[in-house]
């Protein structure tokens, strides 16, 4: 198989910082313009209405900016990362739930103010006019997607039933749309601020619309995705193997994951998250995945000749961000098809891999992952046992740094269980390795 080779980036800027650099620049911009279209539209009917206005038109850009986050850009996916790019949804999400209800309470206390009639009244007469009652609506949609977005709803809920509920954010972003369309102090005040608005939610809407629908149906019809072959790793684990047309311009990297649908086999909206377990060379994909829900333990059944559909790939747990000629790649259970992949790359300097599990009858992919490490001259430590031997624990900065001892001078990869990649940051962070050397992603679908 043909994988591109790694390279070590020295001298320019961080994939991560330009990306970073490059969606500041666009907010701040962006504040900068609503900041002076709001002072350049002039006062409203009296204080509170004007103050309510200035919420309304931050409550709109940052609707705006949530569509770009969870419109799976590539540009920034590859460099920032889905997980971090999730994380991001979520805080806006609750700045936008906040922004909105000021403004929602502002308005119905500016005209009660104007009219001298109670909150009540003047919440029902406003419920009457029709640009009102779609932002009223629009504010209760995004009410009640922050509740149960909230953590302990959030477990209570079946990943289904709550990303079926989360979907009614689009109802609410067409319903705003249309609210402060009727606004005509938002987009009439000037020809600058229409053609602003109009650009910017053309922009973000066919943004999301490109990265979440006509991307991914473009890939799987120029693709043609099949099951070649679904293999038993283990008891619980199993690899299944994809193959297409024109595999050569799939533009996959090894770390990356795509979301797997199987038609057919399970419903359309069970997709999961699964990482490359080998290198993309044009040949075919592969997918290693432990049984730990239904979607992920089904896939012993996929029909072999059946069609896939895949989405990505994803993430930035790549070589794209390497800046050291040694690297470390830590892996946790099935964590390891992430590695695997990266393995199969002609790796830039020399190699060592952790590998932790319960016990080596459980380590997936171990005669795989010896032979690359072998033949790239590396060193593979297989660690298994209890967390913590003789009272210390197996990830801490002493443990850590007696496994590599040079460790500060690595790139370290780290891909496992959500508490042993909590424990080997906190130990990267005590032994100071440099963040920029660090690199972690979690799975969040957004």
């Amino acid at each position: 198989m043909t994988v591109a080779s790694n390279s070590v980036r020295t001298g320019t800027m961080r994939p991560v910082d330009a990306a970073r650099r490059a969606m500041w620049t666009f907010v701040i911009g962006n504040v900068v313009i609503v900041e002076v279209l709001f002072f350049s539209a002039g006062a409203g009917k009296n204080d509170v209405l004007t103050v309510a206005k200035f919420f309304g038109l931050h409550a709109a850009l940052l609707m705006l900016f949530q569509l770009l986050l969870v419109a799976r850009l590539s540009w920034l996916d590859r460099r920032i990362g889905m997980d971090r790019l999730t994380v991001w949804h979520r805080w806006v999400g609750f700045s936008l739930l906040w922004t909105v209800l000021t403004h929602a309470t502002l308005v119905v206390l500016g005209y009660a103010t104007l009219d001298d009639a109670s909150m009540g009244k003047t919440f029902v007469a406003l419920s009457g006019v029709p640009a009102s009652l779609l932002g009223m609506l629009a504010a209760a949609i995004i009410t009640v997607i922050a509740v149960i977005s909230t953590r302990p709803l959030r477990r209570r809920l079946q990943y289904e039933v709550w990303h079926g509920l989360h979907l009614l954010l689009y109802v609410a972003l067409g319903l705003a749309f249309v609210h402060q369309l009727q606004e005509t102090t938002t987009f009439t005040s000037s020809a600058f601020a229409t053609a602003y608005w109009w650009v910017l939610w053309l922009f973000a809407f066919g943004a999301l619309l490109t990265g979440r629908l006509a991307m991914p149906l473009w890939r799987n019809a120029y693709h043609q995705f099949r099951v070649t072959a679904v293999v038993p790793e283990s008891d619980n684990v199993v690899s299944v193997y994809v193959t297409g047309r024109h595999l050569d311009k799939f533009p996959a990297r090894a770390g990356q994951f795509c979301i797997w649908r199987f038609p057919g086999h399970n419903h359309w909206w069970l997709a999961n998250p699964f990482s490359l377990s080998a290198a993309p060379g044009g040949q075919g994909l592969r997918l290693t995945a432990k049984a730990a829900g239904s979607a992920s333990a089904g896939l012993r059944n996929v029909p072999v000749g059946g069609r896939a559909f895949v989405e990505g790939p994803y993430g930035a747990f790549t070589s794209l961000h390497r800046t050291r000629p040694g690297v470390l790649l830590i892996a946790g259970g099935v964590g390891i098809t992430p590695v695997r992949a990266m393995l199969e790359e002609q790796t830039a300097g020399d190699v060592v891999v952790l590998y932790r599990v319960r016990s080596e009858a459980e380590a997936v992919l171990l005669h795989e992952v010896r032979g690359l490490v072998a033949a790239r001259g590396g060193r593979l430590q297989l660690l298994t046992g209890r967390t913590a031997e003789g009272g210390v624990a197996l990830f801490g900065p002493s443990s850590l740094h007696r496994l590599v001892p040079d460790i500060t001078e690595r790139d370290v990869y780290v891909c496992g269980p959500p508490a042993m990649t909590t424990a080997v940051l906190s130990g990267l962070q005590d032994l100071q390795v440099p963040a920029r050397q660090v690199h972690a992603e979690r799975f969040g679908l957004a």
